[in-house]
């Protein structure tokens, strides 16, 4: 921005071009120069005209005095009458008054032939006259000369001195703005050049016009015009070359990226089958066993079976993320309702350690995904506790000035070192340390991925995690919502109690679908220690014949999802319309999908109001708990 107190003529100077600057200083100091001399010329010949003019007027006036003594004495007015016509008939003179002592005009003549002008254009003059006898002063006697023709001969002289002046000063400025377009035209032609060179003429060259130090910066410009242009070309070429690098670099990257989604997608299904197996049969080893010493090694097999699923449980959350499984379903949420449900779920871990889970009611509603926000406030409580020593832990939420609300868990543990702050939300990210990093936590150990998955999550609830911490004073955690006018949670009625669904899945007929014979067998034990009848197929054609055994329909159908021909939707899609008599009839019995794939195009065509779907590996107690749901549920419908 150009300041305002600039300079007129700066201002002018800058909007001229380089001919019109020559043209300037080359004939500036000599118009400059020219009128100085001409008015000095002038006022030299004026102040000598008016010194000629009062020299003649006195000598005049000297002279009229000297022949005015005697008559003035003798008071002859006659005489003095002459000698004043006399002397008024002179050149110059335009009049002439004769005074005795007294001061009385005894003779005053006028020439009428020269006009009175102004008093620059007439000079005066007084002298004394004297008695030729005596030398006494008997009277006076004043001349008045006229020097208006010399003075407008001066003036003409002047101003025809001006019109050559202008008329030379006019041939001067054509013969200087020639002679500028001449010096400037290099220098244009060279600005012109380096316009086209910045709009990417590569071919641009100025010809040499002269030897002096012009012709050595137009030689200039063309070396390093080809200097610029061998340049481009190696830079364009090296461009070029680093431009297929990054692509190469980047295709690699996406490679990368997709065979760690499929490796994450392997791990969430393939692996997680005998992992599914290793929980049914493990679950079922404590039926009927009253052994201490077996109870103790089965225990430990479960502490081992959690904890393979707890490393499981956040490989999945990532694929789920990274494949788009997990769409954010946005609606009005009380947060106190979400906040209750942390403070349940984390309570009693917090009581085991001697810590104070405190969680502030508020009646802030936000806009968020509420199984997602619920997600991301177990995951920093269940790591605040975990590396907390002494206590406790604070969740609130806080009204902001923007029309959000901020929602903190706040703990007293051992905090995070600056050096870790900027990656702990980085994908297998773990801060580790001494003994005192965190509490010990048996044979479960993070992948560290529960910060990563926060971060994943709130970016799909529109917003981000931030962090701040001290070293051993504690960490805190906040996400940003935006916040809502709290509204009226719509509760579903409870229907009452129907004395034919039973409470329990004793007796009930399932129908078990999978591929993996391990898992047919290890849920096939587990059901059965429950009191169910169970059968099993791999296919839909296995499917059709075991239900066969029953004059009934399955009161439940638990199928996996990927099947060796097919999936479990449409081995359950077939048994619908073999048990559907009329279209528009309820659904013919109760479904639950099991399922460890995460991708959204296996997952999309899931109608999840009519199915339940589990992730594998699943436990003992979700089974049976979705069991009861789904039952509950199916008979409500019919």
């Amino acid at each position: 921005m150009r300041d305002v107190s600039t300079p007129w003529l700066e201002k002018v100077w800058r909007r001229t071009s380089l001919v019109q600057r020559l043209t300037c200083v080359a004939l500036v100091p000599t118009a400059i120069s020219a009128v100085l001399l001409v008015t000095l010329l002038t006022r030299h010949q004026m102040d000598t005209l008016h010194e000629m003019g009062r020299s003649t007027a006195d000598a005049i006036a000297q002279q009229a005095a000297t022949v005015s003594g005697d008559a003035l004495r003798t008071g002859e007015r006659r005489e003095l009458g002459r000698i004043a016509q006399s002397i008024v008939q002179l050149p110059q003179v335009s009049r002439v008054r004769i005074s005795d002592r007294d001061g009385e005009i005894v003779a005053d003549r006028v020439n009428g032939s020269i006009a009175s002008g102004s008093d620059d254009d007439s000079l005066t003059v007084a002298r004394e006259i004297l008695d030729p006898l005596t030398r006494r002063a008997v009277g006076s006697v004043i001349v008045d000369v006229s020097v208006e023709d010399a003075v407008a001969a001066q003036r003409a002289s002047v101003h025809n001195a001006l019109v050559w002046l202008a008329l030379s000063l006019l041939i001067a400025v054509m013969i200087g703005w020639s002679t500028a377009r001449w010096l400037s035209a290099p220098l244009r032609n060279l600005a012109i050049a380096v316009r086209q060179l910045g709009l990417g003429d590569r071919t641009v060259v100025v010809p040499v016009t002269d030897d002096t130090e012009i012709g050595d910066l137009q030689r200039g410009f063309n070396g390093a015009a080809s200097k610029l242009l061998h340049a481009q070309i190696g830079m364009e070429r090296e461009i070029a070359s680093a431009t297929d690098e990054l692509a190469r670099k980047n295709a690699a990257l996406e490679a990368a990226s997709v065979a760690k989604a499929r490796f994450l997608a392997a791990a969430s299904h393939d692996l997680r089958q005998p992992l599914y197996a290793l929980t049914l049969f493990s679950s079922g080893l404590a039926v009927d066993e009253y052994d201490p010493v077996r109870l103790n090694r089965i225990a430990h097999i479960q502490e081992c079976v959690e904890s393979l699923d707890h490393l499981f449980g956040e490989l999945l959350d990532l694929s789920r993320l990274e494949t788009g499984a997990m769409p954010a379903a946005v609606r009005d949420v009380p947060l106190d309702e979400v906040f209750e449900e942390v403070s349940v779920n984390f309570r009693m871990v917090a009581e085991q350690h001697d810590l104070r889970l405190v969680v502030r009611t508020t009646r802030l509603w936000v806009r968020s995904d509420r199984t997602m926000l619920a997600r991301i406030l177990n995951n920093l409580v269940s790591n605040a506790l975990r590396y907390t020593r002494t206590g406790g832990v604070l969740v609130g939420a806080r009204r902001r000035l923007d029309g959000t609300v901020r929602v903190d868990v706040w703990d007293t543990g051992l905090g995070i070192a600056k050096e870790h702050l900027q990656h702990i939300f980085d994908e297998f990210y773990r801060v580790e340390g001494g003994p005192d990093t965190g509490r010990p936590e048996g044979t479960r150990r993070g992948l560290g991925l529960g910060l990563s998955t926060v971060q994943k999550l709130a970016g799909l609830l529109g917003t981000r995690a931030t962090v701040r911490s001290r070293p051993g004073k504690g960490t805190l955690f906040s996400i940003v919502l935006p916040e809502v006018q709290p509204g009226t949670m719509e509760i579903a009625p409870t229907p009452p109690p129907d004395p034919a669904i039973p409470r329990d899945i004793v007796g009930m007929r399932v129908l078990v679908i999978d591929d993996e014979p391990t898992i047919l067998a290890g849920i096939s034990y587990l059901l059965g220690s429950w009191g169910c009848e169970v059968v099993t197929a791999e296919d839909a054609q296995q499917a059709m014949e075991a239900v066969h055994q029953w004059m009934q329909p399955p009161d439940i159908v638990i199928s996996d999802l990927r099947l060796r021909e097919g999936t479990g939707l449409d081995v359950i899609g077939q048994l619908d319309r073999y048990y559907r008599r009329r279209p528009g009839d309820p659904p013919p019995f109760a479904r639950v999908l099991i399922t460890g794939e995460t991708r959204g195009e296996f997952l999309h065509h899931v109608d999840q109001s009519d199915t339940r779907v589990l992730f594998k590996p699943v436990s003992p107690e979700r089974l049976h708990e979705v069991m009861v749901s789904a039952w509950t549920v199916h008979r409500a419908a019919v």
